[in-house]
């Protein structure tokens, strides 16, 4: 890998497919949260900025190439779109480890893979949106078309960013649409270096726009644009909340994607070694500012004292380290306001009556950067605020249950519904605990494994609507009836 000293240029504007300065001149620096150095300047979007990109995504609707192209004609463009992506990993990877601080084996071996399958996957289906034919009457030819919405406006956020915008922009571009999307300002890079790939990819000007920006500027200027036809957004509950209220005013469809605070379930008859395994993936992939994060672990209570010593052994050796090094496994938080929010959660458990077993301190890299330990806590009770509320760092609450009606009750007693995990050897168990669980996803004797052919979304407060798989299209599409009279 490249060193992370490498200077990366400023970062520009995707607007009607060229690369450009922000209208105000205006500018933002994004950091590297691991080494505390400035990456570089990225032109911040303001609301002229996203005006200009919303009017060339409309004219790219209206009378560009883009929805006149045949199906098989997009197909090969963001197929292409996913090969490049391929082609550029390295440099994508290096990009987004410096900018969020996640392991460059996880940007590398992960992300880099997921969001080039996601223009692969959905590349097929540009040319299997089809609608039917029904019978109403003799007398009518009655049939519907699945057409594009039109103008997409997907905001993302800073913990995935290069996934999500392959799961935003890959099916929302298969079925028609144009798109503008607005990176996080903590982590635009991956997104700029994608949108200019999309133009060598064939992409016509104005079909894809990038404009990285503040959420309370460029994201407000997108959800209340009246040339927006949709939001799909991925972030807090809070802010999914607000979008709600500001899109109603313009009638927009949306997709919201929001918080977790998942529950990974260990019945006394799992694997035990492979449930540790995965409740350590389930918490500590991504630093645990992961969305579906298995950050509720209920264990059964005669195996709990024994599962969370193992928990503890094997938290204790991972350790925080230089994310640009292959073998890290945990990398810096993304930013210091995140460090201290977690670290916060860490003494309220403590206050609440939990104890630390593992981790729950900061330790820096070299003497930088926001890295937290991997922790976690014992003795947690499911109404602490350390079981109810969204951490989202590194910090595993582990709680006991009694039975299987037991955890199933502690698992949906919450505001969220996002994920869930179940480890047992027992199948009939695995299923029937699945079907009680109030969460979009179940994973059995696994966790933290996505595919883009696999539908992903919230129940509750978590959200609606689904990301990836071929569900997610009909969030991209309108249906139109059409009759024709025979008589």
């Amino acid at each position: 890998m490249a060193d992370t000293l490498a200077p990366v240029r400023p970062g520009k504007l995707i607007i009607n497919g060229e690369a450009v300065d922000a209208a105000s001149g205006g500018t933002f620096e994004t950091h590297n949260p691991a080494t505390e150095e400035l990456i570089t300047t990225v032109a911040e979007a303001g609301v002229e900025d996203v005006d200009r990109a919303v009017q060339a995504a409309r004219a790219a609707f209206e009378s560009g190439p883009w929805p006149k192209m045949k199906p098989a004609e997009r197909a090969r463009v963001l197929h292409k779109l996913g090969d490049l992506i391929l082609a550029n990993a390295d440099e994508i990877a290096r990009l987004e480890t410096m900018d969020n601080g996640k392991p460059i084996f996880e940007s590398r071996h992960i992300d880099v893979p997921m969001v080039a399958g996601c223009f692969h996957y959905f590349s097929g289906w540009a040319s299997k949106l089809t609608g039917e034919t029904t019978s109403v009457s003799p007398a009518y030819f009655t049939y519907t078309l699945r057409e594009p919405l039109g103008v997409v406006g997907a905001i993302i956020p800073w913990n995935f960013p290069m996934i999500m915008v392959g799961w935003k922009a890959a099916p929302a571009l298969a079925a028609g649409n144009t798109v503008v999307l607005k990176p996080a300002a903590e982590t635009p890079l991956s997104a700029i270096r994608i949108g200019e790939l999309a133009l060598e990819a064939g992409l016509p000007p104005g079909v894809f726009n990038v404009i990285p920006g503040r959420g309370s500027v460029a994201g407000e200027a997108l959800v209340r644009h009246p040339q927006v036809d949709k939001i799909s957004f991925t972030g807090s509950t809070e802010v999914g909340q607000h979008i709600m209220r500001a899109a109603a005013d313009t009638v927009k469809k949306l997709t919201l994607e929001l918080g977790g605070k998942s529950p990974n379930i260990v019945f006394a008859d799992a694997d035990l070694d492979a449930a540790v395994r995965g409740a350590m993936n389930g918490i500590f992939y991504g630093k645990g500012e992961v969305c579906a994060a298995g950050s509720r672990l209920l264990v059964e209570q005669s195996i709990y004292d024994e599962f969370v010593g193992k928990l503890a052994e094997r938290a204790k050796k991972m350790v925080p380290a230089d994310p640009m090094d292959p073998k890290t496994r945990l990398g810096a938080l993304i930013n210091v306001k995140q460090m201290n929010s977690v670290l916060g959660y860490v003494e309220t458990g403590v206050q609440e009556g939990a104890k630390v077993v593992a981790g729950g301190a900061r330790q820096p890299v070299n003497g930088k950067g926001t890295f937290v330990q991997a922790t976690v806590l014992a003795g947690v009770d499911n109404r602490m605020r350390v079981a109810q509320e969204e951490i989202f760092g590194p910090v595993l609450a582990v709680i006991p249950f009694d039975g299987a009606d037991d955890a199933v009750a502690k698992a949906n007693d919450i505001f969220y519904g996002l994920a869930s995990g179940v480890w047992t050897r027992d199948v009939k168990k695995a299923h029937s605990v699945s079907r009680r669980l109030r969460a979009g996803t179940v994973w059995i004797n696994m966790y933290n494994y996505f595919d883009p052919g696999m539908p992903f979304g919230g129940y509750k407060g978590s959200g609606f609507g689904r990301d990836l798989g071929a569900a997610c299209l009909q969030e991209y599409t309108q249906l139109k009836s059409v009759w024709l009279n025979l008589e």
